[in-house]
């Protein structure tokens, strides 16, 4: 049954969607292009090997991390009881002290100072054939040592060439030298005259190298290292940018169990320089950490005197108000007095003087904060108060200030580094303000509190006389202030304890190291399997873009699956000097398969007719159609069956060059009455088989075809010739063909591998599926299996086994030739 005949119910549209239309995507004929492109997946993953292994190598920076840790150890915790201490009043249990120390560790202030100190702002490098490699400081041989009051270059690269005897020739970039210099005591640029590039210049240990741009000399390092460098580039940078990338490469964590413990790390290109740098940072913050908590204990020492002195004139004129009472009036004791009412008040006022006292305490920590003389800042433990972030913003207001005084000596007040650190200033304040106030509000509810409290109980007190009233206000007076007198001489006792004893509440657990620890970053391992797999990437995307834009032909079981029309046979690629094969190559695995479309054309036509009209055709010129016209032409005649072949494709004459055949007169001249149809028809080598040509090309070849005389001629040929071979032009580009199909017994529609699109076929796979045309069947060619043996007999393209003429040249792959050594292995055993 041919394919389609079930379909005669269904309407046009519902053909057109159903068959006609190829996958957008051939996944099966894809995986084969990729298996036939191995070797490009070979090369990427080589060449992605080769480009990371030299990235690693030669290009990757690499980023290494050191680790410190240390304790923070809270003095406060032994003067002051829980009920004293203002954070167990409002429930915080943070670790302030170790949140003060991790904001002096990121503050631009601590930074700034070890930038300074260190000269920080110089980086040292050395560079081979292709890699920079950064160098700590006391790995160089030579230290960098500028004249801040000379105008210096940033980011301007100077190399240092060893020379021998501690002489290092200076050599500069040939260009880029600028004339926006940075100064290293105002921390800005400024702009100079032009200048001609400095030349290069020996200088030897301690010798000054001046030039418009740059002022500096070279120390030796006091313990050299091993290591002998062949240059030595130096590259300064601001301040602010120096700062600022130190701060961003420095981590601050707490340890999860023990808050108290801190562990500080540091990035950087150099693991001696991550070390070195952690090291110095926390020393110096041990040493300004202790000098700032001796200075603050020293006022506060000097507070509680001065304090304490005062007190102790009220509690003695407290005491002879007292006595005088005593004594003239006689009022040793009271008779029936409430001495739990009294002791209730006495207690209250203890309180109500220990408060006023730390309030007293805060009012001095504002006053001082608004005065700007932070030197003479008192602790705030006199205050009964712990905040470690209230300090650190103290800390910060003083650095900020320093900062001030130091730009208002080159700045007009107006300017915009002035506006911005009072910026900063205000800000500063306005948060230790606010920390300050928020101590004040709590005080205050203590305090009304008492007073509600003492108010109360004095309400028992009014059934006394008025005497013994005076003398009770006079004793709670005095006990009130002797109260604060006791609680000066507490903190003062605890302040000289604190200085007699006092030392950094910073201890180092683990220093930072050298250990050898291997780089955190770049992720080499990853980056390989990037790059690889990125350039694996790149013949997959070509390839399935190839794919994808690729619309022809390339697969039979779709073809067949998507028109549903008759494969009659498949013939391979025409090796032969010309398109007689089976003339001329009997033998050959093409002439079989040609011999196996004889045998299937029976399928089309009806056996018990006389003769038989074959119409041959395509979707465009180039699809081997007159190649298929003449074998399948010449295979009919050999078979003994009388054959005619005509050339009717008359706007491309093709068929008479073959045959060596002249085409002076032909099937064009015959339609136009100039000959006679004996004229036209020629013999050939095969006894059965004429030739009738296309003649000369016509001015009107699409009439000619479609005329009368044309139709006429085919019947005349039928009353001669058992079977008529009509070479047609191709119907994707003219119309022709259509019309003698109606004439024909069969057609034969030639799709050509990896050349014919996919979509010329839908036309002709619509009209066969809405019975405009009948007995259609498709030939398959110049189809080559790359894997060296096909699908069946017949198909055109040899075994390897010596049954056709190619089959001695035949050499089987390597693949198949492993796989059947393996066969005849498991076969023996």
């Amino acid at each position: 049954m041919i394919p389609g005949k079930e379909l005669k119910n269904q309407t046009g549209d519902d053909i057109s969607e159903k068959f006609g239309t190829f996958a957008f995507f051939d996944i099966e004929h894809f995986i084969r292009k990729l298996l036939r492109n191995w070797y490009w997946f070979v090369l990427m993953a080589v060449l992605g090997y080769g480009i990371s292994w030299f990235y690693s190598k030669y290009y990757a920076q690499r980023v290494y991390a050191s680790n410190l840790s240390l304790s923070i150890s809270n003095n406060t915790a032994s003067y002051f009881t829980p009920n004293q201490s203002i954070n167990f009043i409002w429930g915080q249990t943070g670790n302030q002290d170790g949140m003060y120390l991790k904001k002096m560790l990121l503050s631009r202030s601590h930074n700034e100072y070890l930038v300074k100190q260190l000269d920080l702002f110089a980086n040292y490098s050395t560079k081979g054939l292709i890699k920079q490699t950064y160098l700590d400081k006391y790995d160089s041989p030579v230290f960098l040592e500028i004249d801040p009051s000379h105008l210096q270059q940033v980011d301007y690269p100077i190399t240092l060439l060893p020379k021998g005897g501690n002489r290092f020739e200076v050599v500069l970039p040939n260009e880029g030298q600028s004339t926006s210099l940075y100064s290293y005591n105002t921390e800005g640029f400024q702009n100079i005259s032009a200048y001609k590039r400095p030349a290069n210049k020996v200088i030897s240990i301690n010798e000054w190298y001046v030039s418009p741009n740059l002022k500096f000399k070279l120390t030796k390092n006091p313990v050299p290292g091993n290591i002998i460098f062949e240059n030595i580039i130096l590259n300064l940078s601001t301040v602010n940018n120096t700062v600022n990338s130190l701060v961003s490469s420095i981590g601050v964590d707490f340890d999860k169990e023990i808050n108290t413990i801190m562990v500080i790390s540091k990035s950087g290109y150099n693991l001696n320089g991550t070390v070195n740098f952690l090291n110095i940072s926390v020393d110096e913050l041990q040493k300004k950490r202790l000098i700032d908590r001796n200075t603050v204990d020293k006022n506060t020492q000097d507070y509680l005197v001065e304090n304490i002195q005062k007190i102790r004139l009220k509690l003695d004129s407290s005491a002879a108000v007292l006595n005088r009472m005593k004594i003239t009036e006689g009022l040793f004791d009271i008779k029936d007095r409430d001495e739990k009412a009294l002791k209730t008040i006495k207690d209250l006022e203890a309180r109500k003087a220990d408060i006023i006292t730390k309030v007293n305490s805060l009012n001095n920590i504002r006053n001082t904060l608004s005065s700007q003389n932070l030197d003479r800042m008192i602790s705030t433990n006199a205050a009964g108060i712990e905040d470690g972030m209230f300090t650190a913003t103290i800390s910060e207001l003083k650095s900020l200030y320093a900062k001030r005084r130091e730009l208002a000596s080159i700045y007009t007040p107006n300017s915009e580094p002035m506006r911005e650190i009072n910026r900063l200033i205000s800000e500063a304040r306005g948060s230790s303000s606010g920390s300050l106030n928020t101590y004040y509000n709590t005080y205050r509810t203590q305090l009304s509190k008492i007073d509600y409290e003492i108010a109360s109980e004095n309400g028992g007190l009014i059934q006394y006389p008025e005497k013994q009233r005076r003398y009770l206000d006079a004793e709670r007076g005095y006990n009130m202030i002797e109260a604060t007198y006791n609680s000066l001489l507490t903190k003062q006792n605890e302040t000289q304890i604190r200085v007699a004893t006092n030392k950094s509440d910073i201890t180092v657990i683990d220093p930072a190291k050298n250990l050898g620890q291997g780089p955190i970053a770049p992720n080499i391992k990853q980056t390989k399997f990037t790059i690889i797999a990125g350039l694996l990437l790149l013949p997959l995307l070509f390839l399935g873009l190839s794919e994808v834009l690729d619309s022809r032909i390339r697969n039979i079981k779709e073809l067949l699956q998507v028109t549903r029309i008759p494969l009659l046979g498949v013939i391979g690629k025409n090796t032969h000097d010309n398109n007689l094969t089976v003339l001329e190559q009997p033998r050959s695995s093409i002439s079989e398969a040609f011999r196996g479309i004889r045998a299937n054309l029976r399928f089309l036509h009806k056996e018990d007719q006389k003769s038989k009209v074959i119409l041959l055709t395509s979707s465009v010129g180039g699809e081997g159609k007159t190649y298929i016209s003449i074998n399948l032409s010449s295979v009919l005649g050999l078979s003994g069956k009388k054959t005619i072949l005509l050339g009717m494709d008359l706007r491309k004459p093709k068929i008479f060059g073959d045959f060596n055949i002249d085409n002076k007169y032909g099937i064009s001249n015959y339609l136009t009455g100039e000959v006679t149809m004996d004229q036209i028809i020629n013999k050939t080598s095969i006894p059965n088989l004429h030739v009738a040509t296309s003649g000369p090309i016509p001015p009107n070849p699409s009439e000619l075809l479609m005329s009368d005389r044309n139709i006429e001629f085919i019947e005349k040929l039928k009353e001669h010739y058992d079977f008529i071979v009509i070479d047609s032009p191709p119907v994707g580009l003219v119309a022709d063909p259509f019309e003698l199909m109606k004439h024909a017994d069969a057609s034969i529609y030639v799709v050509r591998h990896e050349y014919t699109e996919k979509y010329m076929l839908k036309m002709i796979t619509e009209k066969y599926h809405r019975q405009e045309i009948k007995n259609l069947g498709l030939i398959y060619n110049d189809f080559q299996v790359k894997q060296g043996y096909g699908y069946g007999y017949g198909y055109g393209y040899g075994y390897g086994y010596g049954y056709f003429d190619e089959d001695k040249n035949y050499k089987e792959p390597t693949l198949i030739r492993i796989r059947n050594k393996f066969r005849q292995i498991f076969n023996k055993n």
